[in-house]
């Protein structure tokens, strides 16, 4: 199978560079001269696009590959897939993006599911960053895919020396745990950016986490999987590191400095839909819901954390 990544934002490029460097590979992006001319994106400076990369803003064309690696915003997901009009039939179609779709109420998978029904959707996830893929760093994700014999050959299509997939048949689990996990890191941005302290944020992991499972678990994941690559690993890298624009854009709250608009904050979306989700199906999501009033201008730093520290005392 062919392999093509739709989206030339800093993950997919990322992505087109370490694979490039195994086979060749067809990237996808709306504006692709200065790209073509340079090998380059601006997106991840200092890194050279392999001459096995080739750059198109043909979507047939790359979508006539038999893996497509899905990798733009979350909630630009349904139009991307709406707009692929080349046969499917026997296609990996693979989710790169963490959040879940504010209109649908759904994750990646069901989304490919809904909007390409004749294709077999995957859910590609886990700590990592772009630019420590691009530069060839040692980088383990979780490849989840319910139906066996497409999930191990895209695991090894897409595996390389420094790349290393772990295959999960849990695509639910998996995607909860890539989506929420963004939702924590502005929770912990916002704490340590409001001078909170490294023990508060640790505990806002902690029950944070607890919240991931929970919900996970009442959608009808595995628990186990929360535990993984996807779930704990995404979850301790993006609320530790200043590299995670979720992280960051927490951090700005904390502080009341203003954010660059242009960056892609998907923890914020998320938050919405699992405050509704939280709702639908009645689940406790203290945390979650603290960062969608905050997101919203609900609620300020220190209101969100005094809503959370006035809770009744429970059991842990």
């Amino acid at each position: 199978m062919s392999v093509a990544v739709l989206g030339a934002g800093a993950f997919g490029t990322a992505l087109a560079v370490a694979l490039g460097r195994k086979e060749p590979v067809t990237l996808w992006a709306r504006d692709v001269r200065a790209m073509q001319d340079s090998r380059q994106s601006p997106r991840l400076p200092g890194v050279t696009l392999p001459d096995s990369v080739t750059i198109t803003d043909d979507l047939g064309q790359a979508a006539a590959c038999g893996t497509l690696l899905l990798s733009v915003p979350m909630q630009q997901l349904s139009r991307l897939l709406d707009q692929i009009m080349t046969p499917t039939r026997g296609h990996a179609l693979v989710a790169c993006c963490k959040g879940i779709d504010l209109t649908e109420g759904v994750g990646p998978s069901a989304l490919i599911t809904r909007h390409q029904p004749d294709a077999t959707p995957a859910v590609l996830t886990g700590p990592s960053f772009a630019a420590d893929i691009a530069r060839g760093l040692p980088t383990a994700l979780t490849l989840a895919c319910s139906d066996e014999a497409t999930g191990r050959a895209v695991q090894a299509q897409l595996s390389t020396p420094v790349l290393r997939l772990y295959r999960s048949d849990d695509m639910i689990g998996a995607e909860l745990g890539g989506a929420l996990k963004n939702v924590i890191a502005i929770a912990c941005g916002a704490c340590i950016g409001a001078g909170l302290g490294d023990s508060a944020r640790a505990a806002l992991m902690t029950r944070g986490f607890a919240e991931m499972v929970r919900l996970a678990a009442a959608l009808g994941a595995q628990a186990d999987t929360l535990s993984g690559l996807s779930g704990l690993g995404d979850l301790t890298l993006t609320c530790t590191s200043d590299l995670s624009r979720n992280y960051r854009f927490g951090l700005s709250l904390g502080r009341g400095e203003p954010f660059d608009p242009a960056v892609t904050v998907e923890g914020a979306a998320t938050a919405q839909a699992a405050a509704q989700l939280a709702l639908d199906h009645a689940i406790p999501l203290p945390v979650c819901t603290a960062v969608s009033d905050l997101t919203q201008g609900r609620l300020t730093v220190r209101q969100a954390m005094n809503t959370l520290l006035s809770r009744p005392l429970k059991d842990e």
